[in-house]
């Protein structure tokens, strides 16, 4: 009976990692705190080192794509001037969107969003487009890396996995 509750734990906590890592790419669920929160769900009833160990890379490693995010992205937005309330803005946007047209709403919204608060702040078309475009390219390596981040920690966790069911 222990050993089907393990294997149950393990088969819900993969499709929350998985639903994490599809939350990474798309930006909808909040991915990294899902593949960390199952992975301590899982390491909590494996209670083996193994276990732990995967819990304490994929907690690393999720926690460094944090930091990297806003080092990476922070740099693109200061250099080129652009407020982080702006893109803050743009978010807020996109989750009304995403409720308001669902699936292309979000981008949509949030696109549009950033390019208008850019165009209140810059004045003129010709300033805001290259400046919106700009915000964008920030946002892809926010998603670059957080991706990235959730597929390593996803990655541990396999690999984990893998060696708690074949040794």
């Amino acid at each position: 009976m222990a050993e089907q509750v393990d294997v149950l734990v393990t088969v819900l906590c993969g499709l929350v990692i998985l639903l994490g890592v599809v939350g990474s790419a798309v930006q909808v669920l909040p991915g990294p705190v899902l593949v960390a929160v199952a992975t301590l769900v899982w390491a909590l009833v494996q209670q083996t080192w193994i276990g732990w160990t995967a819990f304490a890379v994929a907690a690393l490693v999720l926690a460094g794509g944090q930091v990297l995010e806003w080092l990476l992205a922070g740099r693109v937005l200061v250099r080129a001037k652009i407020p982080r309330a702006t893109v803050l803005l743009a978010a807020l946007a996109g989750v009304v969107g995403f409720f308001v047209v669902p699936v292309v709403g979000l981008p949509l919204f949030f696109v549009g969003a950033l390019f208008l608060v850019e165009l209140a702040r810059l004045r003129t078309v010709g300033a805001a487009w290259p400046s919106t475009v700009t915000a964008l390219k920030a946002v892809g390596i926010l998603v670059l890396v957080e991706l990235a981040s959730s597929l390593v920690a996803a990655s541990a966790w396999g690999l984990a996995v893998a060696g708690t069911y074949l040794l």
